[in-house]
């Protein structure tokens, strides 16, 4: 218990350090996850950046020296852009490379998109070398090649609102107050902060008797894919109001993180039933908007 609770410490310190060491610049309530030397995941903006360096050769001709350095440090960031996204985690039990591993054809496919990743940054130093900065988008077609497959399309959800109509009867009717009307919430605030919890593109909650209450069986697969399952934040204040869930968010409290890579969540039965209770709640699980606060 002792060594688990030191890597999630661990994990931790690297998310808070990582774009300090890389020299990206963050804000200071983003969730940052140092990824190596050369990459980091801004779980915050749902975001991959990698930076690479290319130095040309000693006897290129003057003419394509800076041709040759800014091809060098492409290939060098693509190369490191690639193994940035396969050390990202999927969910508590897998990350990107695991994927990698059982097929080519996701290999190939993982390849073609980090080609196509966004060229943010380039820098060009008088010692002769060039440096690039990609950013890499973990929506689109690089969500529907990593998330689990579980997650399917969910059928619309009907809405109940009003009173339920009850059958005739001689009995008075009891006086109705507006007030007896349901809470409607429009997202999901967790705060999970000071559970050494870590970040995944599939985290799940589950309540203490272990009943889902978000993951495959809530989320439709076009949001999922569209913009993530959830949104990842520092601070409370900052989750609550972020446009995935403002309104109206339900904020509750993590227990504890769960699973071997930490990346799920244990709520108490209580919050769990007043998060499934109520079919306008269902809808906001069913479009991801979901916000977890973090360390």
């Amino acid at each position: 218990m002792k060594i688990a609770n030191l890597f999630a410490a661990a994990a931790i310190a690297a998310m808070i350090l990582g774009s300090t060491m890389l020299g990206f610049a963050a804000e200071k309530h983003e969730v940052i996850e140092n990824m190596g030397d050369h990459g980091y995941v801004n779980w915050s903006r749902g975001t991959i950046y990698a930076k690479g360096i290319g130095s040309a050769p000693e006897k290129a001709h003057e003419k394509t020296r800076g041709e040759s350095t800014e091809q060098r440090a492409k290939t060098d960031t693509y190369s490191n852009l690639l193994e940035t996204v396969k050390a990202v985690r999927i969910d508590s039990s897998s990350h990107v490379k695991d994927l990698v591993a059982k097929s080519d054809m996701i290999l190939v496919q993982l390849k073609s998109m980090v080609r196509e990743a966004q060229i943010v940054k380039r820098e060009y130093f008088s010692n002769g070398t060039d440096e690039v900065t990609l950013a890499f988008k973990m929506v689109g077609g690089f969500a529907q090649l990593a998330l689990p497959e579980g997650i399917k399309q969910v059928p619309e959800i009907k809405t109940i609102t009003g009173r339920p109509a009850k059958e005739e009867s001689d009995e008075e009717p009891e006086p109705y107050s507006p007030s007896s009307e349901p809470i409607v919430y429009t997202g999901l605030v967790l705060d999970a902060r000071g559970l050494k919890a870590m970040p995944a593109m599939s985290p799940r909650i589950i309540s203490e008797s272990g009943e889902e209450v978000y993951g495959s069986a809530y989320v439709s697969r076009e949001f999922a894919v569209q913009q993530g399952m959830t949104a990842y934040d520092r601070d409370l204040n900052s989750a609550q109001n972020n446009a995935r869930v403002s309104g109206n968010p339900l904020t509750v409290k993590g227990l504890r993180a769960h699973g071997a890579g930490r990346c799920d969540f244990v709520i108490s039965n209580a919050d769990a039933l007043e998060i499934l209770s109520a079919s306008d709640n269902l809808l906001f699980l069913k479009k991801c908007r979901v916000v977890i606060v973090l360390d």
